[in-house]
């Protein structure tokens, strides 16, 4: 049975280090795109769920992990993928969906969420048990009670694991990530500090205090062998991105940190929001030990990019007025402003639309406007009616005409396709970041 991480620690110990993109979005086509890329190179691919996105309750995508689950292992089909090649994993699983409630009751059902995470199949699991609860006393838990709390879910986890495996279903471990010096899952709230200032990295000193308490909390729960799967640990090498700002990762952040790969060969660190960064700084964050690059808001951006550039096709082929796309996105987020409405200051619609936080992600399973894409499909004829030059003007992933009558010329008319497109242009710069040597995860 096929061991990605096995795999990763090997290629570190052998000096050909490779680094994995995780995917963080349950958007239909991101996932598909992403598949298919991973089927088309034979690389792995791993796909994360956040405790927003799925759980026992259904998230705000309706769905719990083992629809999550089933969802993936339908496009591995249809795409012929190898299913150990596509590892499922969880974000930020915690209490943070029941923050409001008592910590008693808040870290049961985080509990319930990592068990079901674990029966589903998911290998990855970030441990994130960071944030205020009811009846705590600072808005922030002091970091021995985080780790507990932590040390905590990852005991559920073991015992679903040893439950699963005592029935005969064929599961490897789950390995863990702790470490939670990023924003809140769904990003940062603001774009206070200047251009350049971005925000604090996590110290050398603070990175030693996080693995000593969990490993300390992780002994006092019993989980001896659980810490030695604590493959990586998420710190903050100073990079993020808000509503319109975007802070690029600088290698002297992560100088003092790597000293820590000295007396921990088998860890990794995991860089969350790397949304929008260079292809450079990409590259960057995987030769400095970066083996995990979380990876959501821009592939639902270049999402809804081409979609708008569709509609916008779409307008001028048919004489329309208005934006479709556009026009459906305005009224649905006003009409339902959970999703937004403690991030953006301004509330109009290019902040609404356009943002870089994308905020938007959270709307597209709508019903209405599930049905106003697909018309929008339906009402394009990509080869009969539509000219290079035209899709070159909206669609801006394209490099321009000649890539776009190369496409057409392919065969693929399919609307859907250009939308794949923009997605994978995106995906494509974080494989070849994390995958730069090849050849050293074609071993088994």
């Amino acid at each position: 049975m096929r061991d990605i991480f096995e795999e990763l620690i090997a290629a570190r110990e052998t000096d050909d280090p490779f680094s994995l993109y995780s995917v963080c979005s349950a958007n239909q086509l991101v996932l598909e795109t992403a598949v298919r890329r991973s089927v088309r190179s034979g690389l792995p691919l791993l796909i994360e769920a956040t405790a927003n996105q799925v759980n026992q309750e259904g998230g705000y995508t309706g769905m719990q992990p083992s629809d999550f689950v089933a969802r993936l292992q339908g496009l591995c089909d249809r795409y012929g993928a190898d299913r150990e090649s596509i590892v499922f994993g969880g974000d930020h699983l915690g209490p943070y969906p029941w923050r409001k409630l008592a910590a008693e009751k808040a870290m049961q059902s985080a509990e319930t969420l990592v068990r079901a995470f674990v029966a589903a199949g998911a290998r990855k699991i970030h441990l994130d048990a960071s944030m205020h609860l009811g009846g705590d006393t600072t808005a922030v838990p002091d970091p021995r009670i985080a780790a507990s709390r932590a040390a905590q879910l990852c005991r559920a986890a073991e015992d679903e694991y040893e439950k699963a495996t005592t029935k005969g279903k064929p599961f490897l471990p789950p390995v863990y990530v702790i470490g939670t010096e990023v924003p809140v899952p769904g990003g940062t709230l603001d774009d206070d500090s200047e251009p350049g200032a971005g925000p604090a990295p996590t110290s050398y000193a603070s990175l030693l205090s996080t693995l000593e308490l969990h490993e300390e909390a992780f002994y006092s729960f019993g989980l001896h062998d659980a810490w030695k799967r604590v493959i990586g640990v998420v710190v903050q090498p100073g990079l993020e991105f808000g509503s319109e700002i975007v802070h690029p990762y600088e290698r002297k952040h992560a100088e003092e940190l790597k000293q820590i790969f000295s007396i921990k060969a088998h860890l990794f660190f995991e860089a969350h929001s790397t949304d929008y960064q260079s292809s450079e700084a990409l590259r960057s964050l995987t030769r400095d030990g970066f083996a995990f690059l979380k990876v959501g808001p821009a592939l639902t951006f270049a999402y809804r990019e081409a979609l708008v550039g569709l509609a916008y096709i779409e307008q001028r082929l048919h004489g329309r007025s208005k934006n479709r796309i556009l026009e459906s996105l305005s009224h649905i987020m006003r009409r339902d402003d959970r999703y937004w409405r403690d991030y953006y200051a301004k509330g109009d619609d290019t902040e609404l639309i356009f943002s870089l936080s994308d905020r938007v992600r959270y709307y597209w399973d709508d019903p209405s406007l599930v049905q106003e894409v697909e018309q929008l499909f339906q009402s394009i004829d990509a080869h009969e009616r539509v000219t290079p030059g035209l899709f070159s003007q909206y669609l801006p992933r394209f490099s321009g005409p000649h890539t776009t009558s190369m496409f057409l010329s392919s065969g693929l008319h399919d609307p859907r396709e250009f939308v794949m497109y923009a997605i994978d242009a995106e995906l494509s710069r974080y494989e070849q970041a994390c995958f730069s040597n090849r050849g050293c995860v074609h071993a088994k």
